[in-house]
C-alpha cells in the first residue's frame, strides 16, 4: 500500500517510554515502539525522531524546586540524550539502522546536529534521532520537533503520545470529552487545546507543516497515519 508521506518527523514523548512504570524506560515498551517505527521504515518512509526527556527529568519541574530555569532545562536536554541513546540501541538490536544527533555538543557520546548530514542519513534510509531539543533553554522538545521538521523538509509532524488525539477537554477528567478528527491551527491555539506549546504550533502553522496527534501505545497507529488512514487528530492550516 502506498504511503501518504515520504519524510516524517515523529515527536516521541519521554513519558511514552515509561510504559506502566513510574519513571525511566520500560524495555518492553521501548521494543514495541521500535517495532512500530521499524514497520514504517520498511515502507521506505524517511523518519526523523525528536525525543523528550520527561521520564527522566523535566526542566520545568526542576524550577518548581527552586532550581534556575536554564540549569533545569539543560538537565532536561541531557535526559533526552539518554533516551535517544536507549532508542538507538533498541533499534540496533531490532535491525533498524539509526543515527543520533545532539543539539548539545557531546561528541564522545553522540554526533552533533548537522542539518546536511541528517538529511543525507534520511536519504540513505537511516532513522535520525534528534536529541537535546533545540540546544537552548526555555524551548520545549515540541518546539524542537517543529524546528527539526521544518529544517529537514518533513511533510508532517507526528506527535506520538499516550492519548489517541486531541480532545475538547481532558478525557481522564471529563467523560463527555470528544476527540477532534481534524482541527485548524488557529482553533487549537484559540481554544488552548495543548496540542503542542504555542511556539511549536505557530512555527508549524507558519511553515504549513501539519501535525497529527495519535497514541503510540495503539498497535499499528503510526503505520496507519503514514498510510493516510484516519487516526488520531489532524491539525492543519
Amino acid at each position: 500500500m502506498p504511503t501518504a508521506y515520504k519524510r516524517i518527523l515523529v515527536k516521541l514523548s519521554g513519558e511514552a517510554l515509561m510504559g506502566d512504570d513510574a519513571y525511566g524506560i520500560n524495555s518492553a515498551t521501548l521494543a514495541r515502539i521500535v517495532a512500530e517505527i521499524g514497520a514504517v521504515a520498511q515502507l521506505g518512509v524517511e523518519i526523523g525522531v525528536v525525543i523528550g526527556g520527561g521520564n527522566i527529568f523535566r526542566g520545568i519541574a526542576g524550577t518548581a524546586t527552586g532550581m534556575e530555569r536554564a540549569t533545569a532545562d539543560y538537565m532536561g536536554m541531557l535526559a533526552t540524550v539518554m533516551n535517544a541513546m536507549a532508542l538507538a540501541d533498541a533499534m540496533r538490536q531490532a535491525g533498524v539502522n539509526s543515527r543520533v544527533q545532539s543539539a548539545l555538543n557531546i561528541e564522545q557520546v553522540v554526533e552533533p546536529y548537522i542539518r546536511g548530514k541528517a538529511i543525507r542519513y534520511l536519504e540513505e534510509g537511516k532513522v535520525v534521532i534528534f536529541a537535546a531539543g533545540t540546544g537552548n533553554p526555555f524551548f520545549t522538545t515540541d518546539t524542537a520537533a517543529a524546528l527539526r521538521g521544518s529544517e529537514i523538509g518533513a511533510e508532517i509532524v507526528l506527535k506520538a503520545t499516550k492519548v489517541d488525539g486531541v480532545y475538547t477537554a481532558d478525557p481522564k477528567k471529563d467523560p463527555a470529552a470528544t476527540r477532534y478528527a481534524k482541527i485548524s491551527f488557529d482553533e487549537a491555539i484559540n481554544r488552548n487545546l495543548k496540542v503542542m506549546d504555542a511556539t511549536a504550533l505557530a512555527l508549524c502553522r507558519d511553515q504549513k507543516l501539519p501535525i497529527n496527534v495519535f497514541s503510540i501505545l495503539k498497535p499499528g497507529a503510526l503505520k496507519r497515519v503514514v498510510q493516510g488512514e484516519e487516526e488520531g487528530t489532524m491539525v492543519h492550516c
